[in-house]
């Protein structure tokens, strides 16, 4: 597998101000983030204006991180994406999952359905709006001439439909855990590694050609991570403090151990595109440009 360059991406999680989208765009581009992400859960800012917006203020590629697919008609969200590209200059990359969040469904009047309900719809809307947008009558033709697809999760028939279809693949660090899989458990880097496996066999040849990606869940600079993680016990009770150090989606201590942590996920995994939280946006930039060219 070739060495592809890192990238990094900012999700948006909140918005104040009308003019929160243009500060927060020149901000990111100002620290050197390769893309700026909208994810699609209620509550949230709206991912689709809230990216056109920043993407006339700052030179940023631009993604969904996630779509939720149920939430979207495949037909119109193909006019979306069309739309969406055209008006950020071929800067847009389609991030889209089967949603997990039981109550976003209910408060959307939608059905939950199952696992493989939620994949089907999945599956479907993601056939349909690639139909539609090689079809040359659909309008506007989108600038790129494939919108990356970017397919985030962490089961079995996803990372399988990630690796048939997708340019880049999101690893989510997180697996349900077996009393209750509507909770979620943090994986370690054994378990994460699992998952990578297996992504690559359901790939095979397009393994070394798909991008992949890790979305950290908490990031803290600190001299003394050892404190750091032990303050982190409560989040994973059912780690050892040896396993919560390997803990994948949770880079805790100085900007050094950060970057070798960084390094190791790519030497380990693969892992070349890393999706950070808003919070961190200020305290993860050194950590950025520590990397920037390696």
């Amino acid at each position: 597998m070739s060495e592809r360059p890192f990238r990094f991406g900012l999700n948006v999680m909140e918005l104040t101000g009308p003019l929160e989208v243009a500060a927060l765009a020149r901000r990111v581009a100002e620290l050197d983030y390769d893309v700026l992400l909208v994810p699609d859960h209620l509550g949230f800012p709206a991912p689709f204006p809230t990216l056109v917006a920043a993407g006339a203020t700052a030179d940023l590629r631009l993604g969904t991180f996630v779509l939720n697919a149920a939430f979207h008609n495949p037909a119109l969200l193909a006019r979306e994406v069309a739309s969406t590209d055209v008006l950020t200059g071929g800067r847009f990359e389609l991030g889209i999952g089967a949603g997990y969040v039981a109550e976003e469904f209910e408060t959307a009047g939608l059905a939950y359905g199952t696992a493989r309900d939620r994949l089907d719809r999945l599956v479907a809307v993601v056939d349909t709006v690639y139909a539609r947008l090689a079809d040359p009558g659909v309008a506007p033709r989108p600038t790129q001439p494939r919108v990356p697809l970017l397919i985030g999760g962490n089961g079995n028939r996803l990372l399988t439909l990630a690796g048939e279809r997708a340019d880049i693949v999101a690893f989510t660090g997180a697996a349900p855990a077996p009393d209750d899989p509507s909770a979620f458990r943090i994986l370690t880097a054994d378990g994460f590694a699992e998952r990578v496996a297996f992504f690559e066999r359901a790939a095979g040849a397009r393994a070394g050609v798909i991008e992949r990606n890790l979305l950290v869940q908490d990031v803290q600079i600190t001299d003394d991570r050892e404190a750091a993680l032990a303050a982190r016990a409560g989040r994973m009770p059912h780690l050892s403090a040896a396993e919560r150090a390997t803990v994948p989606t949770l880079l805790v201590g100085s900007v050094e151990q950060i970057t070798a942590q960084i390094r190791q996920l790519r030497d380990r995994f693969g892992i070349t595109y890393i999706t950070i939280l808003q919070p961190a946006l200020e305290s993860f930039a050194p950590v950025i440009a520590a990397l920037r060219g390696t």
